[in-house]
């Protein structure tokens, strides 16, 4: 095996550094590319997650088959989203798009791990039309049971109930889809979207989250919360998922715009204005 090569062991053996074992209950975010070479590639670190943890989540979405744009004269509130010049225009996505199906691939933008996640035997997938999670392991029923179309951040709050954490793996804070839910709680991206459910038959999604780009600022308040080890190349961080919501939640109450950036047009210009609103309402 080349010096350069990470083998399985040694992805286990880095994971345990973290402090991982047979009760920990995860949130995976994963670069397979940020390794290095890693012998076996992306079935090699599912294998290592699984045998370090007791049950894994990831994203798991497939909005790439099924999202359609906002139907004409359907305007929300600060949704931050684009619409169809025409019902023709919107009649030709709905044709086009294909209805969420827990055995279609996952979107490729969440990369190769995720979607050899997927693979696993005993693996539960959520039945969100755009944003399913999914979960391997003991507590994988309990994680995918929370998850409902109006609910896609339902996991999340399993997993702060279990005392879970989020498992960062060659990955900054922008990839944790965990902040999503204290800034929810807060009256923030909170957004609108589409999606075909059927064939030829589209829904409106609520409470689908935002965007993500600005949640590295997060880092220096949970450094004192963070385990962080080195594994080949990679920089794996574990963290509280509790210690998350915390910080994300004192940060957007000291500030509206935390985590934000200062584009009106970005989905956070809509977020922002959401938490103002919010604000207003008392």
């Amino acid at each position: 095996m080349p010096v350069d090569e990470v083998d399985e062991q040694t992805l286990v053996d880095g994971l345990r550094r973290l402090g991982l074992d047979d009760s920990s209950v995860l949130f995976a975010h994963v670069s397979l590319r940020s390794f290095g070479r890693v012998a076996g590639g992306a079935a090699t670190v599912v294998r290592a997650l699984r045998r370090s943890c007791g049950t894994g989540m990831m994203c798991g979405g497939g909005s790439e088959l099924s999202a359609v744009p906002a139907p004409p004269g359907l305007v929300r509130p600060d949704n931050s989203f684009h619409q169809a010049e025409s019902w023709e225009q919107f009649d030709a996505a709905v044709a086009a798009a294909r209805p969420y199906d827990p055995g279609l691939p996952i979107d490729g933008w969440l990369g190769v791990t995720a979607e050899e996640f997927r693979r696993q035997p005993d693996l539960v997938r959520g039945d969100h039309p755009l944003y399913a999670f999914q979960a391997a392991g003991p507590r994988a029923e309990e994680l995918m049971a929370a998850q409902r179309p109006d609910r896609m951040l339902g996991p999340v709050e399993v997993l702060e109930r279990l005392d879970g954490s989020v498992l960062l793996l060659g990955v900054g804070h922008h990839a944790d889809t965990s902040i999503h839910l204290a800034e929810q709680r807060l009256g923030r991206s909170l957004f609108h979207r589409y999606a075909v459910v059927a064939p030829g038959v589209w829904a409106e999604i609520p409470n689908v989250s935002g965007e993500s780009h600005r949640f590295d600022e997060i880092e220096p308040a949970l450094s004192g919360r963070t385990v962080e080890t080195m594994i080949g190349s990679c920089r794996a961080r574990l963290i509280p998922v509790r210690a998350v919501l915390q910080a994300t939640t004192e940060l957007i109450m000291a500030d509206p715009t935390a985590l934000l950036c200062p584009d009106p047009a970005c989905r956070c210009g809509g977020a922002l204005r959401q938490r103002l609103a919010a604000l207003q309402r008392g």
